[in-house]
């Protein structure tokens, strides 16, 4: 492993490693590690060092409790750790080359993941697109996500944002530094998929990273995932009950071991797919998140912002596969989940409409369609409404099909990352994807060049991908991502509308 150029930043200086033509700085640290009387404050920058960080090794992920999905996205990665809060920086070369930033922000339901995941690897988009990625970590759980202002008071204000408020000093950090590494501070692009693509879709309405990135998008997540100050409160009510603490400085001084202990035990008992019920997410606080990012989006908080979003065909297979309850799914089992998504008065008109152009859907099959609009399909379209008029915005719908489980899986949750990235030899991808072919190679070809496209133009139009129209809320152009790519308008659109009182 060779070392490569040491480069100067704000922080201190720092030298990363040659790999296949590019320069990867790995564990760069942009805030103190929030323990003690940090932890449950947001983020405060780290202290500037002197002597050369040598910054070959991601560092430790935020604490978390295992995941399977996680477990099989990231072999092999770094230990867990309270110091956790740290980038990774790819970059063709440092210098004066200004060349487009991409950000990412990993998902993981705001409760697991990590920006050093190898599908996640910003190897291919410097070297085949000279551009400059960053990934970062961020805290996550009830460390990233618990609001104690109701409870304590104003002190503890930002306490239901910190994770957001972490990626924000990340962001900053990077507009900060970046010019360094060859990256253009005036043209970042925040990126992010699931709980990371419900995070850029917060950043657009958030005060604090107002104009530090100039395009944003979001896959598989939208501004529609936040709570209410009663629901968080509620949240963390719950958690100081099971942890038997009411003293914020108590809970500070608490084994990480407990907080992820009683974690795990609140989003058992509030995690809901159907109704996307994430117990530790955003919260409109008033405070850092003044109303909900929807709202923002709509009042023109994003103005100038470019935005591509889109979302999965099939987004839900990934969680209803492995719900045994599905195998038993009959017309009663449906009836009663279209009741619980609709409401009773208007179950049978939405059911109606889901089988118009799927006659030959099973049970499971029309409610994973509902669902995938609920969660995901319909809050995209909702963002995108709302920003068309204050920056160019196009949408898509990613449409192939995996071959693993038997063909189970369909278009689901997480399956275009691998494509976007160009990282379809990772760890663990042949596991979501199937098998990997030429045809898929292609496909990832074409996704990696229109995401480094629109981070370069704001267009995500390419030759392959030609005739991407921008986004109109009368006739929803979207462009369907297959091998056989092709724009539509308003794709399905009969389902959409019967949300149209509901989301």
């Amino acid at each position: 492993m060779a070392l490569g150029e040491i480069v100067p930043t704000k922080s201190g200086p720092v030298q990363g490693v040659d790999h296949d033509g590019v320069q990867v700085f790995r564990g760069i640290p942009y805030a103190e590690a929030p323990v003690g009387p940090l932890r449950f404050k947001p983020p405060v920058s780290r202290t500037p060092w002197t002597e050369t960080l040598v910054a070959a090794h991601a560092g430790p992920l935020a604490p978390q409790n295992p995941s399977p999905l996680e477990g099989m996205l990231g072999a092999g990665q770094p230990p867990i750790g309270d110091d956790c809060l740290s980038l990774n920086v790819w970059t063709p070369g440092p210098g004066a080359a200004r060349r487009p930033v991409l950000f990412w922000i990993h998902g993981g339901a705001f409760v697991t993941g990590t920006g050093s995941t190898p599908w996640y690897d910003g190897t291919k988009f410097a070297r085949n697109h000279d551009v400059v990625v960053v990934t970062i970590n961020y805290r996550l759980g009830a460390l990233g996500f618990l609001h104690l202002a109701d409870r304590f008071g104003d002190e503890w204000a930002g306490s239901a944002n910190l994770g957001i408020l972490d990626q924000s000093l990340a962001l900053r950090w990077t507009a900060e530094n970046i010019a360094a590494f060859g990256g253009d501070p005036d043209n970042i692009t925040i990126f992010g998929e699931s709980a990371g693509g419900m995070s850029v879709a917060t950043q657009l309405g958030l005060p604090a990273s107002k104009g530090l990135f100039r395009r944003a998008i979001a896959q598989s997540g939208a501004a529609g995932h936040v709570h209410t100050r009663e629901t968080a409160s509620s949240v963390a009510d719950r958690m100081l009950e099971v942890l038997g603490v009411d003293d914020p400085v108590a809970l500070q001084q608490l084994p990480t071991e407990d907080i992820l202990a009683a974690q795990e035990k609140v989003n058992t008992e509030r995690s809901d797919i159907g109704s996307a019920g994430l117990p530790f997410m955003p919260c409109v606080d008033g405070v850092t998140l003044p109303v909900g990012p929807q709202q923002a989006v709509k009042d023109g908080h994003a103005s100038g912002v470019d935005l591509l979003l889109g979302t999965n065909l099939d987004e839900t297979t990934l969680f209803t596969m492995m719900d045994p309850a599905f195998s038993s799914f009959d017309d009663a089992a449906l009836a009663r989940r279209f009741g619980g998504l609709f409401g009773e008065e208007r179950a049978a008109e939405a059911l109606d409409a889901y089988r118009k152009d799927r006659q030959d859907a099973s049970p499971g099959d029309l409610y994973n369609a509902a669902l995938s609009d609920r969660v995901f399909r319909v809050p995209a379209v909702r963002l995108a409404d709302a920003q068309r008029p204050n920056g160019n915005t196009y949408v898509y719908l990613f449409t192939w099909e995996s071959t693993a489980f038997d063909g189970r899986l369909r278009s689901c949750h997480a399956l275009e990352i691998p494509f976007v990235w160009d990282n379809l030899d990772q760890t663990g991808v042949s596991f979501l994807t199937g098998p990997v072919t030429d045809d898929m190679r292609a496909l990832a070809t074409t996704m990696h060049e229109a995401w480094a496209a629109f981070a370069r133009t704001g267009d995500p139009a390419t030759p392959t991908l030609s005739g991407w129209q921008v986004w109109d809320p009368e006739t929803r152009p979207t462009m369907i991502i297959d091998t056989d790519a092709h724009l539509e308008l308003d794709p399905m659109g009969h389902e959409v509308e019967v949300w149209s009182e509901l989301l």
